[in-house]
């Protein structure tokens, strides 16, 4: 078709794109047809199996995988290292004092003085399993799994605040707008099943510096967003339908409202759209399989006790639960954030009340996962955003006495499962904990290595968006093949 020259320009292009929606359209594959089809794969795939096509079909990585999935535990807030996995006796003879100069030159503090007194560690130590892994009185049930943790001492950040370093940590930037950890793997893998979200996200504890930015799938289609789950009632909002509200009445309303928003997607071309659409169908599906996952009726007494859960309580080890049972039915990538591990004040006090509410539910994690067969492809991981300062933190106008400041230095991690080494230890510190004497591994790093037992080379998992190809560990991070069994 030719448009003559005097033909405005605006209405020539809307013309043309007019054309070409009548000629896809005709085809009996319009726009609308073409990006909902991708979106939920061409024909309907029975509730709890994977679709048959599109960006959430399973997919193959660059190379053999030796995880399949991922529970990230992540201790917002920041552990203290010190207290828990990196036992400092040296910081014991030092207390009241201040550091050698030469120690803490150019480090920067969230709200301390660099000459702030030395604390010493809050906790005696001892060593565990064959491993001889070192670890606090306070973590009695981590104990019990020593020798499946492959401990990181060695790790550390760019960031000192709370919520880049969170950001930092899930999307490899320090500012919101990055895919997230979670994203990325869906985007590579796919998801396993249709009933319920690829990647799933739960929270226990007051609140996420980082919020949002942490599971968002920023610039990626929100189809990779992590799908935030409360653990206690309806796993998600208003799935409930309303009295007198029948499952034919609301089919029927999801058409009518699914075909306008065809319309639209045809008009307008807007992924988002189609991303909406597949949500609605998505939600329609949480009604029946969203229940049952929340519903811990069907698991035996020794399993709840193992956990140390009440089956109606919103608690860590509920989450914790709830992730086994997700990876059962297919979920890709769960994330459970426990917030509350800031300890600027009474790190001895806080630090005893996270681990009486997380040590046991995480043992019993691991332990659960390696007696259903299922620790050896999905890849657990334990950590915060950072560590805490070997100097102690007391400020009588905040009210703050005997606590740990924010250090981005050095820190400990660890992981279970998913291909890693089984009661292994990586990394150095100094004999105060404050730097890193062998083996440092940037959190670049870590994504890298992560990305890796997902079988996938980091540098070639990318996305193109404005112009280039971004990727989660931009343009740093080596994998630690020294972690990998």
């Amino acid at each position: 078709m030719r448009y003559s020259t005097d033909i405005p320009h605006a209405a020539l292009t809307n013309a043309r794109a007019a054309a070409r929606r009548r000629f896809l359209g005709q085809c009996g594959v319009g726009l609308g047809t073409i990006a909902l089809g991708s979106l939920l794969g061409v024909g309907s795939a029975p509730a709890g199996e994977p679709a048959a096509s599109g960006p959430l079909a399973p997919k193959q990585p660059h190379f053999p995988a030796k995880a399949k999935r991922v529970i990230h535990l992540f201790m917002a807030g920041a552990p203290s290292h010190l207290d828990l996995f990196d036992y400092k006796p040296e910081l014991t003879k030092l207390e009241g004092k201040p550091l050698p100069p030469s120690v803490i030159a150019g480090q920067r503090y969230a709200f301390i003085r660099p000459d702030a007194a030395v604390l010493g560690p809050r906790f005696p130590f001892a060593k565990y399993g064959k491993s001889g892994l070192e670890l606090s009185s306070i973590t009695p049930h981590l104990a019990t799994i020593a020798d499946d943790i492959c401990m990181i001492k060695s790790m550390h950040t760019d960031q000192f605040n709370h919520a880049p370093a969170q950001i930092f940590m899930n999307t490899g930037f320090s500012q919101p707008g990055r895919p997230s950890l979670g994203s990325w793997v869906v985007y590579g893998l796919g998801a396993e099943t249709t009933s319920l979200p690829a990647y799933v996200v739960m929270s226990t504890g007051a609140g996420i510096s980082g919020g949002s930015a942490n599971w968002s799938s920023g610039f990626m289609p929100t189809i990779y967003s992590g799908c935030r789950f409360r653990n206690q009632g309806d796993a998600i909002l208003d799935t409930s339908s309303p009295a007198g509200i029948d499952a034919k009445l609301q089919r029927d309303s999801l058409d009518l409202v699914g075909a306008l928003n065809q319309r639209r997607l045809a008009s307008d071309g807007d992924p988002e759209i189609a991303t909406r659409i597949a949500s609605y169908e998505l939600a329609f599906r949480l009604q029946t399989s969203a229940p049952e996952l929340m519903d811990l009726s069907s698991e035996s007494k020794e399993t709840l006790d193992l956990y140390g859960c009440s089956p109606d309580k919103a608690t860590f080890s509920r989450a914790c639960l709830l992730a086994r049972r997700m990876i059962e039915r297919g979920v890709r990538f769960v994330n459970i954030y426990h917030e509350g591990w800031d300890a600027h004040s009474d790190v001895t006090g806080n630090h005893k009340d996270n681990c009486q509410k997380t040590d046991q539910a995480t043992a019993a994690l691991v332990t659960d996962l390696k007696r259903r067969g299922l620790l050896d492809d999905t890849l657990v991981i334990w950590g915060g955003e950072f560590g805490r300062t070997p100097m102690v933190e007391s400020n009588a106008a905040l009210g703050r006495s005997l606590g740990r400041d924010h250090h981005p230095t050095a820190f400990s991690m660890w992981m279970a499962g998913g291909g890693v080494k089984r009661g292994f230890s990586y990394g150095k510190t100094d004999e105060l904990g404050f730097h890193i004497d062998e083996n440092p591994v940037h959190v670049h790093d870590l994504q890298a290595t992560i990305l890796h037992l997902l079988g996938f080379d980091h540098e070639r998992l990318t996305y193109h968006q404005a112009g280039r190809d971004y990727r989660l560990t931009d343009v740093y991070g080596k994998v630690v093949k020294e972690l990998i069994a």
